[in-house]
Order: structure tokens, then sequence, then C-alpha cells
């Protein structure tokens, strides 16, 4: 940002003007943003691209009669220790005319159907609300166990319905328990950073502004655009602005009050600041942004979507931490920084910090480190050999056993089969007899069922899944089904059900790893290319990206399955990972994880301008070290609060995209490319001539300590 314009941004009247239009922003804004959770759309089979046979299936079901979309089958599950007693079944049959007259129900209540021992007895209803009815579910999961109430009895509510209720009250609220877990978190670094009970508030308010505003552009987006919204993007909204924004409001203050020490005027010195810090700080957001939108690139719609969002929401913080932060911090002065204020012509102590002696350390013998650290890092990247990614079962999916779990534990112990979730097979009428015949010949399926009449051409065709419907043995089932009824000439039969929808889900999943993860790091070296003016840079900071990455999910499935297994109940799915696991651990790791690349390089490149690339190193490194850890511990926390939530996926990302923003401003940032900048000296500028100086590799002692009283 040029000088003239960031001293227009912070002058002595403008910043007033600054303040207050954000005030007017975020106060229009608030009352959109608590409307987001309105336009989300959770439900699996609207995550899916067009082309998927599932889908296709989907939209050819819902011309038939009784199959809507947004039929919501749940199963009732009753249990007694000991075996049901026949006044139980008589309760339980006289509790299916209440359960009928409930609102929202679709055709007939089936059952009780007890199982062979006794012991166990299901009813199936069918619920229909609406597109957005599936919040309406816990209200009536909790009616349904009114009624069915009966002394001694247990009752579970299971099914994709007991399921979605189960989901849907453990994340009510979630964004705010999500929210103030990241601020709490935010604020404790923050006040070990600043050392100051006040300066904390200035990022955070600002945060809070960027998060509002937003929420509210991502709300008239998905009403009116349909933008895809779900309850796990909305999730990762809150802790990606709220870690991007703290991260940059870190760089900007750091550069503050190393400007506040050089100039008597704080306007002033907020001008310079803004003019040295806000190109790296535009260019690590427009990175982030630009890889998030290489999400659209997916099949997954919820993946696809979630790229626009996050993207929005790293624009909006920028502007807000470039444009408000700064108005705030001018006009609050330098009391802020209390009680250690930055005076006019004090020394900078980051020059003497940690960082500086790590510095000295490395620069005697850099090969040695950069060798032996990518050593270390690449042995640690065996860990992801152990990873499986061949997803999780239904009740793997959660770190707790939900009441619907409890359920459908019961049906399978005592040899009930879920009816719920059947293979729904669509084809031609003239040929469903065929094609049930297909079916039947497929081993393990339940007795095919016709009789659904066939409506305008078109019939339909189920078979109960024995299995859980999203286990690999269930995806085997509709594989097979699949290779059947292809087979039968003239029927165009198409495959669907809960257990298809699954299966495509991971196709889709596995097919967007192969083609997101390159192109991010196409997308991100060429930027660092523009960026850094040079090509061998780049190439290398790619390079330990990789190798962070790589680190990072090593390590991570080692902590899954050998700790967390062990120490949170009900663990089991922390053996195995979602199918889009890798792409999301690394988009992130990437496209944040390129923000310390940002932070570090553009520093060494501004000192090697006036100091040679070795000794710039060393300054950029004393300068920066501080702020990189400081923003990368940041981050780190904020994803690492999503293990709160109860989804094994998003425990899973937290912990491996934290981990791996730790590796990386710790070690691949600040020792690992410290390293090779100082082995490889100004040839990581070629083919620019930036420094074709040749500097020696050891510098002496007395030079080194030249370095670190600049």
């Amino acid at each position: 940002m040029h000088r003239q314009i960031a001293g227009k941004l912070t002058g002595r009247v403008t910043k007033w003007l600054v303040f207050a239009a954000w005030i007017v922003i975020v106060v229009i804004s608030s009352g959109f943003a608590a409307k987001l959770t309105d336009v989300q759309n959770n439900e699996a089979a609207s995550w899916l691209p067009s082309s998927a046979e599932s889908t296709k299936a989907l939209d050819k079901l819902t011309t038939l009669p009784g199959q809507d979309e947004n039929n919501i089958p749940t199963v009732v599950v009753y249990y007694r220790d000991g075996g049901l007693t026949q006044d139980d079944m008589a309760a339980i049959q006289s509790q299916v005319a209440d359960i009928q007259a409930m609102d929202g129900v679709q055709g007939e209540v089936v059952g009780p159907i007890p199982s062979e021992d006794g012991a166990v007895a299901q009813t199936v209803v069918t619920y229909n609300f609406g597109k957005n009815g599936w919040n309406d579910l816990p209200d009536t999961a909790d009616k349904i166990r009114e009624i069915a109430a009966i002394d001694g009895v247990t009752v579970h509510i299971a099914g994709p319905g007991g399921q979605a209720a189960d989901s849907a009250e453990a994340f009510a609220g979630i964004d705010g328990t999500l929210l103030y877990s990241a601020l709490v978190v935010v604020i404790v670094i923050l006040l070990f950073t600043y050392r100051s009970p006040v300066l904390w508030v200035l990022p955070i308010l600002s945060a809070m502004f960027a998060l509002f505003t937003s929420e509210a552009v991502i709300y008239f987006l998905a009403k009116n655009f349909g933008l895809t919204v779900n309850g796990q993007s909305q999730g990762i909204l809150t802790v990606l602005v709220v870690g991007a924004g703290t991260d940059y409001a870190l760089l900007l203050v750091a550069r503050y009050r190393e400007e506040l020490r050089r100039h008597e005027d704080r306007h002033e010195a907020m001008a310079f600041a803004l003019h040295r810090a806000s190109p790296a700080i535009i260019a690590s957001a427009a990175t982030v942004a630009i890889g998030m939108l290489c999400l659209t690139l997916a099949e997954m719609n919820s993946t696809a979507g979630l790229g626009p969002v996050l993207a929005i929401g790293v624009v909006v913080t920028l502007a807000v931490m470039v444009t408000l932060l700064p108005a705030l911090l001018v006009i609050t002065g330098r009391w802020i920084f209390w009680p250690k204020r930055p005076t006019f012509g004090s020394p900078e102590p980051t020059s003497t910090g940690f960082w500086s002696r790590v510095g000295r350390r490395i620069a005697p013998r850099p090969r040695r480190v950069w060798v032996g650290t990518a050593i270390v890092l690449g042995v640690a990247c065996l860990g992801m050999l152990q990873l499986d990614t061949s997803g999780l079962n239904t009740d793997d999916q959660y770190t707790k056993e939900f009441d619907s779990l409890k359920g459908q534990s019961l049906l399978t112990e005592h040899g009930l089969v879920d009816t719920s979730n059947p293979i729904q097979v669509i084809a031609n009428a003239d040929q469903q007899q065929a094609v049930a015949d297909a079916v039947a010949s497929v081993p393990g399926l339940g007795e095919p069922d016709t009789s659904t009449p066939p409506v305008g051409g078109i019939a339909l065709i189920t078979a109960t899944v024995p299995d859980d419907p999203a286990s690999p043995a269930a995806f085997e089932l509709v594989k097979q089904v699949r290779d059947a009824v292809h087979q039968v000439d003239g029927a165009d039969a198409l495959v669907g059900g809960t257990s298809a929808i699954y299966l495509d889900i991971q196709t889709a999943s596995h097919r967007d790893n192969l083609v997101i993860i390159p192109v991010v790091l196409l997308v991100v070296m060429l930027i660092l290319m523009v960026l850094l003016r040079a090509l061998i840079s780049p190439l290398l900071l790619i390079a330990t990206v990789i190798l962070s990455f790589g680190t990072a999910l090593g390590v991570s499935t080692i902590i899954f399955q050998q700790v967390y297994t062990r120490l949170i109940d009900h663990g089991n799915g922390f053996n195995h990972a979602d199918a889009s696991f890798p792409l999301f651990v690394f988009v992130f790791l990437v496209a944040l994880g390129i923000d310390y690349n940002i932070f570090l390089m553009t520093r060494v490149r501004e000192e090697t301008q006036t100091r040679g690339t070795r000794e710039g190193s060393l300054v950029a490194l004393s300068a920066t070290g501080g702020v990189i850890t400081s923003a990368g511990l940041v981050l780190a926390a904020t994803f690492a609060v999503l293990g709160t939530l109860p989804l094994v996926f998003l425990a899973e990302m937290g912990t491996a995209v934290a981990l791996g923003v730790i590796l990386d401003t710790m070690v691949v940032r600040s020792v690992l490319v410290t390293a090779l900048n100082l082995d490889l000296g100004g040839k990581i500028w070629w083919p620019s001539k930036l420094d074709r100086g040749d500097a020696p590799r050891e510098m002496p002692e007395p030079q080194q300590e030249q370095i670190l009283s600049h």
C-alpha cells in the first residue's frame, strides 16, 4: 500500500471517518449474520454433484408418490433387558396411532417389528417438514420419546431421522461455543504476546467486525445466489476469520511498534507501518483467498461451496485489518501498549531476542542445519503410511455415542435390519422385474421390494442393507448392485439410497484430492514467484510446504491411532479418516502456512536490498520470528478448538492443522527456510539481479554481532 494512501487512511480526521464507517457496516451486518444458520443446507445428498449416480437416482425418485426428497425415515427402537413382555408389545402397538397422528408424518407407520429373541422391537415412521425440516427433528424426537415412554423399556430414536436429530441438537449453539472458545484462546495468547492488559482488545474487536460482516455477505449470497453453506463451513469460517485476522493484526502491530520508535508522530508511524506491512498482508490474504477458491473445482458441492465462503471471510478480514485496526491504533495512541509503551528513539528489542540468537546459532553451519532438519521431518512423514482414508462408519463419525447410534447398535445386535436405509434402484417400468431379478442375484441383500406402483414409466425397486449404510461392506453391495442392474438392457437403471450417496461422496472426495492439491500448489507457487520476483526461492518454499504437510499428516496419524483411540470414549473412528481429510488439511496448511512464508520472505527481500541476502535473512528472522511464532500459536489454537465439536472429522482436521501450523512456524519457516537462505545466499533470487554478490557462507562472529545490533 502506497505510503500516501496509508497516511490518508489514518489521518487526524480520516481515522474517525473510517471508524464511523465500520460502525455503520457492522450494525447493519449483525442482523443478517444472525440469520446465516437459516440458509444452511446440511443434507448429505445435496453435497453431491449432479453427475453422481445417486443424485440422478434421487431426481427420478422424487417423481414417485411418497418419495419426496425431504422425506426423513425415522426408527423408534424399544429395548428391555431380559426381553419385551406381552404388555410391552401391546403398549407399543397402541402407540402407533399416536405416532401416526403427529405433524409431518408421511404414509403409514410400519411396525412394531420384534426381534427373534424378543428383546428389541422397531417402529418405522417417515416425516416431511419441507426443505429445511431437518431443524425440526430434535423437537420431533422429544415428542416421540414422550409417546413411546414405557416403564422399564429403553427407547432410542435411530435411522436418518434420529441421526439428524442428534446432530442438530449437538450442534445447537455450536457457532457461539466455537466463537467464544476461539476468542478465549486468542486473548490468552495475545496477553502473553503483547504483555499488555488492553492492547488485545483492538485485534479482537476488529476480528469480530470482520466475522459479522463476512457472515452477512455470505448470508446474502446463500439466500439469493445459491451459495452452498452448511454447519461445517460456517464453523470453519469462524475459526479462519478469528485466526487469520489475528495473524494480520500481529504483523501490523509489530511493524507499527517498530515505527513508533523511529517516528515521534504516531500518524506518521502508522503510515510507514502500513506502507511496509500491507504488501505482505495483502499478498497473504490474496494467496489464502485464491487457494480457497481452488476448492470450487471440487465435485463435492459441500467442498466447492466452502471455497467461496472462506475466500469471502479472508477478503473481508483483510479489509478490516488494513483500515479499521490502523484507525483504532492511531485513535488510542501509544498508551494502548501499556505498560511497555514504544517511546520515540528507544531500541528495538527484537534485535537481541530469542530468534536473533537462533539465527546466530544457524549462521555458522546452515547446510548442516537444513539437511538435518529435512531428514527429521522426512522420517516423520512416514507416519502417514498408516493413514486410512476409506471413510468412517456411521457409529465412527462422532467422538461420543449418541442416542441414534445406541439404537442402531441394538438393531444390529439383535438381528433386526434397519429398513430406513435401503438401496433404491430406479428403472424403466417395463424392465422392473428384470431389474428386481438382477438385484436378487446379489448375495447379502434383503429380498427386493417392488410394491411401490410405477408412475410415468418409472419403477422403484428397494432392498435392505444388512450392514451399516456407511460401511465398506455396504459400499461393496452398492457396487455389485450397480454392476448387476446396469447389465439389464433397456432398464436405464440408477442405484441410489443412503449407502450409494456415501459411496459417491467417497468417490468424489478421492477425485477432488487428486485434482485440487496440484492446482493449489501451482497457484501458490505462481503467486510467490510474482511476489518475490524470483524462481528458486518459490520452488524451495513450495518444497518446504509439502514437507511440512507430510510431517503434519504423519505425526497426526500416529496421534489419532495411538493416543485419541485410548483417551476418547467411543474413539474407534480415529483409526480411520474421511476421504476428504487429506485435501482439507492440505488446503488449510498450504493456504495458511504460506502466510508465514510471505511474512518472512518479504522482509528478507526488503532487507536484502540494503544488507544482502545472508545478513538480511538474519535481520528478517530476528524481526519477524516472534510475530510468526505468535501468529502460528494463534492459528493453531483456533483450529484446535474444532476438536471441541463431537465430529471425528473436525477433531482430526483441527489436530492436523494445529500441529502443522506449529511445525511450520517453529521449525520449517524459522529454522529450515532461514538455513536455506543462509546456505544459498543470493542464489535464491535467481533469475533476478537482487543479490549477485558472493558473500561468504559462514560469516565471522563480529559480522554476526553487527547484524544483531541493527
